[in-house]
């Protein structure tokens, strides 16, 4: 089942800033958060040098700016990134809640990274890092709708086929022909959230749900 929502409600649903779960999911990943130290301590101690080289000069405080503006890159490096996947989904202009149930669930290994390391022969290897995801896809009375994954864990072993689960279709076709997004999804059954990234304001999203289902 589809129910087309409307643009402003979409807006309420997917915030163009930054919540506290997607600050949070934009701070977890290692590789990530060594990229950004590195920006602000490189950018920062470069501007601060500039800065203070350029005393006499009209530049020196907005060197001094821009030296603080990267040493808190590690704040808003996070929020700009949420920003711009919220902003990802949020351009579509059709959004429907969508009520379905699950068709099939299957676990597939995903490679993180790769790098080469030595052996103790002293021979390079190529090291794979790889993670479980697990992959759901979501069906309704009409056929078939779209495809969700996520990284395994304990809490979704309760997961099983038929279950009902919720979510926000989007598609660039106002007949929702083609769907370009699923956002996370809810398992009301299991009262589980699942999905890559906390697209949804959940507590806003039950309500929706709790509203528009109740109607039909």
């Amino acid at each position: 089942m589809l129910i087309p929502i409307k643009s402003n409600e979409l807006r309420q649903l997917i915030p163009a800033v930054a919540t506290g779960a997607q600050f949070s999911e934009c701070t977890n990943n290692p590789r990530k958060i060594l990229k950004r130290v590195l920006v602000a301590i490189l950018g920062g101690i470069i501007s601060l040098l500039i800065s203070q080289n350029q005393l006499s000069t009209p530049w020196s405080p907005i060197w001094l700016i821009v030296s603080f503006i990267f040493f808190l890159y590690l704040l808003w490096g996070p929020i700009v990134e949420a920003g711009q996947r919220n902003a990802e989904l949020r351009k579509y202009p059709n959004a429907a809640l969508f009520k379905g149930s699950i068709r099939n669930i299957y676990t597939r290994e995903q490679v993180e990274d790769r790098r080469e390391q030595a052996s103790p022969r002293g021979i390079l290897e190529l090291v794979e890092n790889r993670r479980t995801l697990l992959c759901i896809e979501i069906e309704d009375e009409d056929g078939y709708i779209g495809e969700i994954q996520f990284p395994v864990s304990k809490k979704h072993q309760s997961i099983s086929n038929g279950l009902s689960i919720y979510g926000i279709v989007l598609s660039e076709h106002n007949n929702f022909s083609r769907i370009n997004a699923i956002t996370d999804t809810w398992l009301p059954s299991l009262q589980l959230w699942v999905g890559l990234y906390p697209y949804l304001l959940r507590p806003v999203f039950e309500e929706l749900c709790t509203y528009r289902l109740n109607r039909r």
